[in-house]
């Protein structure tokens, strides 16, 4: 279990550094069933214990309407680490996204549109439970990956934040992974076993 210890330390120096959580914060975790928001979502269960801190955690998926949609597994796992998986339904995206498909004639889906649809679909349902902060699972490669293609195809030295404050919401988005690496997190959901969906 030392690469959970190694997760928990990189989240413990993003928080300290980058102002991320703070007491009274009602904090939605982005789920989506991959290793990073599971990873994610198990150590800030672990970190809301030692963090000396008065912080909530609501690990939310959202049903984007893809077929074959199941949260089943998830709930079980979530629930198994003491807490309860909400399923926001957002089943608007994926007919939106297909015709978007269609009309590029592209053979994927596209991901950019995907990415602010769902940004606004979690947004909506943090709104909803009366949260006010949203943590994503962005690391630390997610970071330079970003950097490079918004360099390569934006002309632009850019990133994410690992904080961002959106003023017509008035939602905060948090990267409590910023500092982890992501081999690091493969290793963790191994070591842990997580249920990641394909």
């Amino acid at each position: 279990m030392k690469e959970i210890r190694k997760i928990l330390a990189s989240i413990k120096r993003a928080d300290e550094t980058f102002n991320l959580i703070n007491p009274g914060d009602k904090i939605v975790i982005g789920v989506s069933g991959g290793k990073d928001s599971l990873v994610l979502t198990y150590a800030l269960s672990l970190y809301q214990k030692f963090a000396q801190k008065d912080f909530t955690i609501q690990p939310v998926i959202l049903d984007l309407g893809f077929p074959g949609f199941d949260a089943l597994k998830l709930q079980t796992w979530v629930t198994s680490i003491g807490l309860t998986l909400v399923v926001e339904p957002a089943k608007d995206v994926y007919p939106i996204l297909q015709i978007q498909q269609e009309k590029s004639g592209m053979n994927h889906l596209p991901c950019s549109i995907c990415s602010r649809m769902k940004k606004a679909a979690i947004n909506k349902a943090a709104q909803h439970l009366g949260f006010n902060k949203v943590a994503f699972a962005h690391h630390a490669d997610d970071a330079i990956e970003t950097l490079f293609l918004n360099e390569i195809y934006g002309g632009r030295m850019a990133t994410f934040a690992p904080k961002m404050h959106l003023e017509r919401a008035d939602i905060t988005f948090i990267r409590p992974l910023i500092l982890a690496e992501e081999a690091s997190i493969i290793r963790c959901a191994k070591e842990l076993e997580l249920p990641v969906l394909p």
